[in-house]
C-alpha cells in the first residue's frame, strides 16, 4: 500500500510540473466550454434573402414584410427578375430565393390555392434544410393568417380557425446552449480521460523511465492504478468544475440527482482510461499515439450524438454506435441534467458501461507487459 501511495505521489507531482499538462487540463476546458457553446449552435440568424416580386400585390407584400420582419432573415435585395435573383444566389450573395409568381394573390383568392417557390443555396445540407425550415414556418403562419382573414368568417361572425400552442418539455424556452453545453462536457471529460492519459504513458515510455520503472519489484497493476487512478481523479474534477461553470454562466438545469451522474460518470472514465492505456500499449511514440488517438476520438465524437441524433443516423451506423462509449454518456448527461432521469431511466446505459469497462480494461491490462 505504501509503495501505492509512494507511486500516487509522483504521479501527481509529475502532472502538475509539467508546463503542457496543466493548461490543458485547466485552461483550455474553459475556453473550450465558454467558445464551443456559442459556436457549436446549430441556429441560424442573418439568412440573407432575395425576393423576386412578380405580383406586385397586397398578399405578396404582406408575405414580404413577415419575412423583414423575422430576426432570422435579412432581405438583401428586393426585384421583379428571377435571373437576377439566381445570379446572385450563384454568386453566394445570397442564401435563398422568395419567388412570387404573377396572378399570386388572384389565384389565393379565387382558387383557394396558390404557387410559391423557394430556392436554397444547398451547398451545406444542414444549412439547407434549416433555411427551409424556417422558411416553411413562417409562410404557415403567413397561410394561416390570410385563410383566417379572407375566407375565414362564418355568417355568425366567428373565424374557423385552429390554436395549436406548442409546449416544449425538458427546454421550454429551447435554448440550444443548454443542449450543446452538456455535449461539450462529455466531449472534455472524454479528452483528459483517454488522450492525457495514454499521451503521459506514451511520453514516459520515449523519456525511457518506463523501462526504469519495469525492473523494479513494483508489482504491474500498482503501475497501472498509479498512472490510471490521477487523471480519473482529475476528470471528475473537470465534469464537477464544468457543472459549475455551466450553472453560473448559462443557468445550466440540474433536474437529476448528480450523485447519480457522479456514479456513472466514475464507470465512463474506468472505461475511457482503458482505451487510453490500451492505445499507449501498441503506441511506441506520442505521434503515433495522436495518430490513432485522432481517429478514435472524431469517431467517437461524430457519432456521439452530440450534433445529430443518433436515431437520425443509419440502421449500420446506430448498431456500431454500440462500441462508442461517448454516445451513452452524452445521452446519460442529457437524461440526468434535462429530464430528471432516475437509475431506472439509465440503468441499460449503466450496466453497459460496466460491462464495456471490465472488457476493456481486461484488455488493456493484458496487452501491457512488464517485464520483472
Amino acid at each position: 500500500m505504501n509503495i501505492l501511495y509512494t507511486l500516487l505521489i509522483k504521479e501527481f507531482k509529475q502532472i502538475f510540473r509539467n508546463r503542457f499538462m496543466l493548461p490543458v487540463i485547466f485552461v483550455i476546458p474553459v475556453v473550450q466550454m465558454i467558445v464551443l457553446t456559442y459556436a457549436a449552435s446549430l441556429e441560424m440568424k442573418d439568412i440573407r434573402m432575395a425576393v423576386v416580386d412578380q405580383d406586385f400585390s397586397s398578399a405578396s407584400r404582406l408575405l414580404i414584410s413577415e419575412f423583414s420582419g423575422s430576426p432570422f432573415f435579412e432581405i438583401e435585395h428586393q426585384t421583379s427578375n428571377y435571373d437576377e435573383a439566381m445570379d446572385m444566389l450563384g454568386r453566394d450573395r445570397v442564401d435563398v430565393i422568395l419567388h412570387i409568381q404573377h396572378n399570386f394573390e388572384k389565384k389565393l383568392y379565387i382558387e383557394y390555392e396558390t404557387d410559391l417557390q423557394l430556392v436554397v443555396n444547398a451547398i451545406n445540407a444542414t444549412e439547407a434544410g434549416l433555411v427551409n425550415a424556417y422558411c416553411n414556418q413562417i409562410i404557415t403562419g403567413f397561410n394561416s393568417q390570410i385563410r383566417a382573414d379572407w375566407f375565414g368568417m362564418e355568417p355568425s361572425g366567428t373565424i374557423v380557425s385552429l390554436e395549436i400552442i406548442p409546449e416544449f418539455w425538458y427546454n421550454p424556452l429551447l435554448d440550444y446552449k443548454i443542449y450543446m453545453f452538456s455535449g461539450i462536457l462529455v466531449i472534455l471529460v472524454t479528452l483528459i480521460g483517454m488522450l492525457l492519459t495514454a499521451l503521459n504513458l506514451v511520453r514516459e515510455k520515449e523519456m525511457g523511465t518506463t523501462e526504469q520503472i519495469n525492473v523494479t519489484p513494483i508489482r504491474k497493476y500498482q503501475f497501472i492504478i498509479a498512472k490510471l487512478l490521477p487523471f480519473w481523479v482529475i476528470a471528475i474534477f473537470e465534469l464537477a468544475f464544468g457543472l459549475l461553470v455551466g450553472r453560473i454562466l448559462y443557468d445550466l438545469p440540474m433536474v437529476g440527482d448528480l450523485g447519480l451522474l457522479f456514479l456513472f460518470a466514475s464507470i465512463y472514465l474506468f472505461v475511457v482510461l482503458g482505451i487510453g492505456l490500451f492505445l499507449s500499449t501498441i503506441s511506441n511514440t506520442q505521434q503515433q499515439l495522436m495518430f490513432v488517438a485522432f481517429f478514435f476520438m472524431i469517431t467517437f465524437i461524430l457519432m456521439s450524438g452530440v450534433f445529430t441524433p443518433v436515431d437520425s443516423m443509419p440502421r449500420w451506423a446506430q448498431q456500431i454506435n454500440i462500441i462508442n462509449p461517448a454516445a451513452y454518456f452524452m445521452r446519460v448527461i442529457r437524461m440526468i441534467l434535462l429530464k430528471g432521469s432516475g437509475f431506472q431511466d439509465i440503468s441499460r446505459e449503466f450496466y453497459s458501461m460496466g460491462f464495456y469497462a471490465v472488457i476493456i480494461l481486461t484488455l488493456a491490462v493484458t496487452n501491457y507487459r512488464k517485464t520483472t
